[in-house]
């Protein structure tokens, strides 16, 4: 069962999250809370899979939260549920430590899938999100992948570790970490979530595709 976790300040959001994962034979929502503060309080004494973090709240917003919630508990993945698309606000929360970002006004079907893709420490991301946070890359062309570089991104869109990588491609995992250093640098890429998206524009992956989120 994954173990889910609701933070939302609206008692009607909340409530129809609870019954959309309610109908869900292997998710199991153990909490609710209403502000970031609490979220962090939950995520400690609960210990959920998954986060679904609203991101506009009064007091601890869901950006602090998500970052508090990843540094004291790494193992828990935070999904980023709201209704803002802008390019700063996604920024914001994959840096928080957000491993997926998902609109509110989505299919209910597409909730179920990036909490159950979270959980299997994919990336889950809405394509409108994908999009505005590359427009201004994709307007401006950066610099091309070499032929091994696609294949370490490949990999990291398929959902492998460093480690998986390296086994996959016949190099140590350091030499993986070495690669996806330099293409985060030269593509000024925020994290693994930021390069899933990143990913999708240039065609190596669909937009909406997972990814790992592990280091």
């Amino acid at each position: 069962m994954i173990r889910v976790l609701i933070v939302d300040d609206h008692s009607l959001v909340r409530r129809g999250l609870a019954l959309l994962l309610g109908s869900a034979d292997d998710i199991d929502l153990v909490g609710e809370a209403t502000d970031g503060a609490r979220a962090i309080e939950l995520a400690g004494s609960l210990r959920p899979d998954v986060v679904l973090m609203d991101l506009s709240m009064p007091g601890v917003d869901g950006i602090a939260a998500t970052r508090a919630i990843r540094t004291r508990h790494p193992e828990v993945r935070v999904v980023a549920l709201t209704a803002f698309a802008e390019r700063a606000t996604v920024l914001a929360a994959l840096d928080a430590g957000a491993i997926g970002y998902v609109l509110k006004d989505g299919e209910e079907t597409d909730l179920l899938a990036a909490t159950r893709a979270a959980a299997r420490g994919e990336s889950p991301l809405s394509p409108r999100a994908a999009q505005a946070l590359l427009a201004a890359r994709v307007a401006r062309p950066g610099p091309t992948l070499s032929a091994r570089e696609r294949e370490v991104v490949e990999q990291l869109v398929a959902g492998r570790t460093n480690r998986e990588i390296g086994l996959a491609l016949d190099i140590s995992e350091k030499t993986v970490k070495t690669h996806l250093t330099r293409i985060y640098q030269r593509f000024e890429l925020r994290s693994r979530s930021h390069a899933v998206a990143w990913a999708a524009e240039l065609g190596i992956v669909a937009p909406g595709t997972q990814g790992s989120s592990g280091e």
